[in-house]
């Protein structure tokens, strides 16, 4: 008499369905997480990009979040608030972010990160670029932040002196340098600190000029005229990037040779500049908002620090002002905007 076949068919039907179901339970999960649309918020010191004006920071950060699955519209929503250089409007922008209840927020700029600091000890906050995370109290330490807040920092306050040796090198007859500061952005006055100091040995005189305003930074240009300076250092702003063809317009008509901290500014005209690789930090920006949203503390990740400098001359402006670029600075340049 033949063994029955029908209980071990029916053992294997069995053990396929229930592999079917335990396989069915993470392809739902990863189905919703697919489907879920995360929600970012975005606090930016200047204006919108528009196909007129591109801002190549927030345009660096919005390829980037793309690049790496978030698609808006799609499964993603980026909540924009832009001061538009008003950064008296940066407290009530950060405190409309933290009613909308996003998962994280990014910005870049001191002043608008301590806005968000003030405004939520809870949201993730991603910077792009501050001057002194440890020393503002935004880090505990660059290693273990430790809050809310991480991200990436600049070293302007750093390469202070560098601004002022570098305007000398290819200057050498340099004798008084202007110096334009943002009095919202207070890293500026520590920055000033280490130019002085650096001027002081080189024996030039320093000419320090405020400035928050488009009308401001006409006024200023027009005091450097009087003050008869031979070079401006243009620090690191926001606001002053949003105004760099403003800023480089004026320096041109006064033949002012000018030095800058974003390589942009000398695209846009500007003498030089000897900074970090900014857009490049926009992008890498992205790449902590993806870690946050995938469960990463903002308080357990590092807060990088640049690890290489870009020195950037533009010759075409160099020729205009009859300046001839000494072969030590072309030979050390990174970039010479033809």
């Amino acid at each position: 008499m033949p063994l029955p076949i029908h209980r071990p068919i029916a053992r294997r039907r069995l053990l396929i369905a229930l592999a079917a179901g335990a396989l069915a339970v993470p392809f739902v999960s990863l189905a919703q997480q697919q489907g879920k649309i995360r929600r970012i918020g975005f606090l930016a010191v200047r204006s919108r990009s528009t196909p007129s004006n591109r801002d190549p920071y927030y345009d660096a950060f919005a390829q980037a979040i793309r690049e790496l699955g978030y698609v808006e519209g799609k499964n993603l929503v980026i909540e924009w608030r832009f001061a538009d250089g008003k950064y008296e409007r940066l407290p009530a922008l950060a405190v409309e972010l933290v009613q909308l209840n996003v998962e994280v927020i990014v910005s870049h700029s001191d002043t608008a990160v301590e806005a968000l600091q003030r405004a939520t000890s809870t949201i993730p906050i991603v910077t792009a670029a501050v001057a002194d995370p440890v020393g503002s109290g935004i880090a505990v330490s660059l290693a273990r932040p430790g809050g809310n807040i991480t991200g990436l920092s600049n070293m302007m306050i750093d390469l202070s002196a560098k601004y002022i040796e570098l305007l000398k090198l290819m200057m050498p007859r340099l004798s008084r340098a202007a110096v334009l500061v943002n009095p919202r952005a207070p890293a500026h006055y520590v920055i000033l600190k280490g130019i002085q100091a650096a001027a002081q040995q080189l024996g030039i005189k320093l000419l320090p000029v405020d400035a928050r305003t488009p009308e401001e930074v006409e006024r200023g240009f027009a005091a450097m005229r009087r003050e008869r300076a031979d070079g401006v250092i243009i620090l690191g702003s926001p606001f002053f990037f949003g105004q760099r063809r403003q800023i480089t317009e004026l320096a041109a008509r006064i033949r002012l040779p000018s030095m800058f901290t974003n390589r942009e500014e000398v695209q846009a005209g500007g003498l030089m500049s000897y900074g970090q690789n900014l857009a490049d930090y926009f992008r890498r920006a992205a790449s902590y908002v993806d870690k946050i949203l995938k469960g990463a503390k903002p308080g357990d990740l590092p807060i990088e620090q640049p690890t290489r400098i870009h020195l950037a001359i533009n010759r075409k402006t160099a020729k205009a002002l009859g300046i001839t670029i000494p072969q030590e600075l072309l030979f050390r340049a990174d970039e010479v905007i033809e």
